[in-house]
């Protein structure tokens, strides 16, 4: 069943972990994909991938902090698709991990960059181009960390990704009545490059009710409910996709 037959989506950080798994799921239930991240080699082979998959797939190399990298996204998708109906707006940053009093104002802004403010800059962008076509689906990737739980030594990235939560009510205040959906998707800890060691993946399995990690592809799942028409009357909220990760604390 291709529940996403006709539909185009942007993914950013799409080039590996939650970002690939969810081109993957998108382009198999048959929406065009317009991907991308910083890193062009690994983006490309991302899309080779999925198009030796039998998948409709377009890479788009660039920084999510600069404003003209979703310029370039929702022209693509526009110049080569015609429309543009999701948005996945997964790219992040952890950033620097130390104590709030020992971070430098740079290193507060760099991971506010990389989580909110490219979380708005997609957005800006996005939402012209759904307006035309009368509706759309914008799902921003946030996390447990921040929203249930602090960790030690990240603040920055938890204020960020907190954050994403009043882009989402804002954005359904300003659009729901236009077709523009917005929510947040909390994943839990996820085996990606970002989990760390196998030590750190133990620990991050502890603090969840299921007792382990998530696979990128079960997150992605989560975001097809989202972006997809079984998701057509959720705006406006947060879906925890955290193995129970909120419940127990």
């Amino acid at each position: 069943m291709q529940t996403l037959n006709g539909q185009v989506a942007i993914i950013t950080g799409a080039s590996s972990g939650i970002g690939l798994a969810t081109a993957r799921l998108f382009a198999q239930h048959g929406a065009a994909v317009v991907l991308n991240s910083r890193g062009a080699d690994a983006l490309e082979n991302a899309a080779v991938e999925i198009r030796q998959a039998g998948g409709t797939v377009v890479a788009v190399a660039g920084d999510v902090a600069l404003p003209e990298t979703h310029a370039r996204l929702v022209d693509t998708a526009l110049q080569r698709f015609g429309r543009l109906d999701i948005a996945i707006n997964n790219a992040g940053t952890v950033g620097r991990i130390a104590p709030l009093a020992s971070l430098e104002p740079n290193d507060w802004h760099d991971v506010l960059t990389g989580n909110l403010t490219s979380a708005f800059l997609a957005a800006r962008a996005q939402i012209p181009a759904m307006q035309a076509r009368g509706g759309g689906a914008l799902v921003f990737v946030s996390s447990f960390v921040g929203t249930s739980v602090g960790l030690p030594g990240m603040s920055a990235y938890g204020a960020a990704k907190a954050g994403l939560m009043g882009l989402v009510k804002g954005i359904t205040a300003d659009y729901a009545a236009e077709g523009i959906r917005a929510n947040a998707l909390l994943p839990g800890g996820t085996d990606t490059a970002m989990a760390g060691d196998q030590a750190q993946k133990d620990w991050a399995a502890s603090l969840h009710a299921l007792k382990r990690i998530a696979r990128p592809e079960e997150i992605a799942a989560a975001a097809l409910f989202l972006a997809g028409p079984m998701g057509s009357f959720v705006a406006g909220s947060a879906l925890y996709a955290d193995g129970g990760n909120a419940a127990v604390k």
